[in-house]
């Protein structure tokens, strides 16, 4: 029994090298994949049962272990040209689904756009899942993927608003001669123009006609310009009122419907009235026409960007970050993806930045934590040990030959 013994445990330790070699095989193939975390091979003495007079030798039994979270298993980020690119900064996982539709964690941040789908892939072909903002603030399940979907940039081509708001800036000469004449389109004293949008992104002039009709007093009146069936006609008109340092007494306002959109508001109490020269300015007016995505651009806090030729910008999904109790216990699977194991404990949803989260990093991707040096370390030694254990089964194979050769 104990040359046997001897026999299994040479073998034994053979094939725990081979384990140790194969992973580090893997870690020097993956040492340029974005996001890998390196395995290492940890080894269990197994024992088998011996006495005072008789010692049976046991095995040893690998187990292989991935440094997947925590600060000290982060891979160092490296700044890319592109957009898309995004990498973790501190913890937490992107959430991908494979083709096949099944979740999965990743720290693999290479995303460009899929041309026949328009989402958002790693180099695994691992679509992005997000929140949609279509409809305001996403309502988020905390233990679960419900509620997610692909973080598509096609969809975001060509989209439009329509215009709701606006504000006027700027100051009305003080010393402008006085108008009695009822306010129009062609007797006032100062105008200017801004564009609305309606909601198929159809722009529509309106001019803001500003006739003085007292020290101090000024009537606003918004007149449409492009519309065939309100061309000239008056939309809204408000009084304006200013105190003895130009300051307006009130907070006039001007409020119509855009022809096909939506009630639009323009606020007009940031005008003043002084000597100065006359001068306007457009601060915020929203919506848009229908334009190009010129980029996307990922914040920090996870929010996907459009903006487009128009200078106009869309706040469009919002990429939340997963974690769970023991990351290191996550079961790796082919992609650079991870899945829930019984050990990890449940999965975690929620925003970045948000309770313990880390931060997502544009234009970065996270490298590999493999060290080249230390893996050929490792190689060198396994080969050694392995050199050893064959000795080991070779000497036990020539003793059980002498054995046998007794009993001739």
């Amino acid at each position: 029994m104990g040359l046997y013994g001897v026999l299994n445990a040479g073998v034994s330790g053979m094939n725990a090298q081979t384990n140790r070699l194969g992973v580090v095989a893997d870690n020097i193939q993956n040492q340029n994949t974005v996001g890998y975390k390196r395995g290492n091979t940890q080894f269990t003495s197994m024992l088998t049962d011996s006495n005072a007079g008789s010692y049976n030798a046991g095995s040893v039994k690998t187990t292989v272990r991935y440094g997947i979270g925590g600060p000290n298993n982060q891979g160092t980020t490296q700044q890319t040209t592109s957009s898309t690119d995004t990498a973790i900064n501190g913890e937490g996982f992107f959430i991908v689904k494979d083709r096949g539709g099944t979740p999965h964690l990743t720290r693999a941040g290479n995303f460009v756009v899929d041309g026949p789908s328009g989402n958002l892939v790693n180099a695994a072909g691992m679509t992005l899942q997000g929140y949609s903002l279509a409809n305001g603030d996403p309502k988020v399940s905390l233990n679960s993927y419900d509620g997610l979907v692909p973080v598509n940039i096609a969809s975001l081509a060509g989209k439009t608003s329509p215009s709701t708001a606006g504000t006027l800036a700027g100051n009305l000469y003080i010393d402008a001669p006085i108008n009695g004449q009822p306010i129009s389109t062609t007797n006032y004293t100062k105008t200017y123009s801004v564009t609305t949008y309606d909601d198929a992104g159809r722009p529509s002039v309106v001019d803001i006609n500003f006739i003085k009709t007292a020290d101090g007093q000024w009537t606003a009146a918004a007149f449409s310009r492009d519309t065939a069936t309100t061309k000239g006609s008056q939309l809204a008109s408000v009084p304006m009122t200013f105190d003895g340092s130009g300051k307006p007494t009130s907070t006039p306002k001007l409020s119509w419907t855009v022809p096909n959109g939506q009630p639009f508001t323009l606020d007009l109490t940031a005008i003043t009235q002084n000597a100065g020269d006359y001068s306007m300015k457009t601060t915020a007016i929203d919506g848009n026409k229908p334009s190009a995505v010129k980029s996307t651009e990922i914040a920090t806090d996870g929010t996907v960007y459009a903006t487009y030729d128009d200078g106009s910008r869309y706040a469009a999904y919002k990429i939340p970050l997963a974690t769970v109790a023991s990351p290191d216990n996550l079961t790796p699977r082919a992609g650079n993806v991870y899945d829930i194991s019984a050990t990890s404990g449940v999965v975690r949803t929620g925003f970045p930045n948000v309770d313990g989260r880390g931060s997502i990093l544009s234009s970065n991707l996270e490298q590999s934590t493999v060290d080249l040096g230390d893996e050929l370390a490792t190689m060198i030694a396994s080969q050694t040990s392995y050199g050893a254990n064959s000795k080991v089964f070779q000497t036990g194979t020539e003793m059980l030959e002498t054995l046998v050769n007794l009993k001739r």
